[in-house]
């Protein structure tokens, strides 16, 4: 299994449609005006699966970075996190461009200098799974030599921590902290994750999902959410629920696997492109009454997702045509210079 095949980018195909369905309901068909019942009922089921949309992302990041952070020389993982911490940068600064001409799309958008260097550092977009991934590559490096025995527990606290509201405001700088733990879960259990997911079965998989049901239920009627070590627990058992599902999805409904893992190998442009055409509908759209009608208000979500995925993916397609493809890897000029400029310069004497 790599990072390229099997259920794994099935699982980064669904994270980030959903991830795309979350925004698309959160930040456009709720403020729509005339928003009924069924809008509210779509943000519902958006708010249930929060404890799996994030967490597993990371937990497969974490899966793939281990020859990265256990690399002898420190070169592979400096240039890992140095790309996603230069992408974040760069599509920061481009969304602050673009969202200045949607002011009433509902995101958080740098207004000034100030607020554009808290954007890069100390409270981040919603772009901050890139950082997210460079901070956590940087920890775990520095960790590398430390049991598991003590880091995952570590990571736990500090996951139940954040949960439970503890960590200031600021941003996504709360999500950042506490989606730690699945990363270097998936950096170190790799193999027992690999094994579950081939042990996995209808049977296993509908069991996790009636306990994941069952829980949120009792965190929603108890009022338990931000209780200490209530959500990582929840978003663990959520996690269990997505790769049983989705190695069962890769091994059994091939029809709905492909087009999913053809996703989770482009999850990158989608991610940081996805809220410059979801800006732009939204303001071409509003004020129009049809888009609340019932009928709609049921499909509209999932149409909506669609249309942004597909625009995504044109615009990725336009720009490494256009030989832009450094938004995606500003590293790679770098590195590409280099090697020329060693090809070109001349050999030293005695050297063949």
């Amino acid at each position: 299994m790599t990072a390229r095949v099997g259920w794994p980018d099935v699982a980064k195909g669904v994270c980030i449609i959903l991830v795309v369905l979350w925004h698309v309901v959160t930040k456009h068909a709720i403020g729509l005006e005339g928003a009924g019942p069924i809008t509210d009922a779509w943000s519902t089921l958006n708010a249930q699966l929060l404890p799996l949309r994030m967490p597993l992302f990371f937990l497969i990041s974490g899966m793939f970075a281990g020859g990265a952070v256990n690399a002898p020389a420190g070169f592979s993982w400096r240039r890992r996190a140095g790309r996603l911490a230069g992408v974040y940068v760069i599509w920061v600064v481009i969304q602050t461009i673009v969202l200045a001409w949607t002011p009433d799309f509902d995101t958080a958008r740098a207004e000034n200098g100030w607020q554009l260097l808290a954007q890069l550092t100390i409270s981040p977009t919603n772009l901050w799974y890139l950082l997210a991934l460079a901070v956590y590559l940087v920890i775990a490096r520095l960790v590398r030599r430390v049991p598991t025995r003590v880091v995952l527990p570590v990571a736990f606290v500090i996951a139940a921590i954040a949960g439970a509201g503890l960590v200031p405001d600021l941003g996504n700088l709360w999500q950042l902290v506490q989606n730690m733990f699945f990363f270097l879960a998936g950096l170190r259990l790799r193999s027992s994750i690999e094994r579950f997911a081939a042990a996995s079965g209808p049977v296993r998989t509908l069991m996790l999902g009636g306990a994941y049901v069952a829980a949120v239920g009792a965190v929603g009627i108890l009022g338990m959410r931000q209780w200490p070590g209530v959500w990582p627990l929840l978003a663990m058992i959520a996690v269990a629920v997505g790769v049983a599902a989705c190695a069962l999805l890769d091994r059994r409904a091939g029809a709905i696997a492909r087009p999913l893992r053809w996703i989770g190998q482009r999850t990158l442009p989608i991610y940081v492109i996805h809220m410059i055409p979801l800006a732009l509908i939204d303001g071409a759209l509003r004020g129009l009454d049809w888009i609340t009608t019932p009928a709609v208000e049921v499909v509209w979500p999932v149409v909506l997702t669609a249309v942004v995925i597909a625009s995504c993916l044109a615009a990725d397609a336009l720009l490494v045509r256009a030989r832009l493809g450094r938004l995606f890897d500003p590293l790679r000029a770098v590195t590409i210079g280099s090697r020329r400029r060693r090809l070109r310069s001349p050999r030293r004497p005695g050297r063949r």
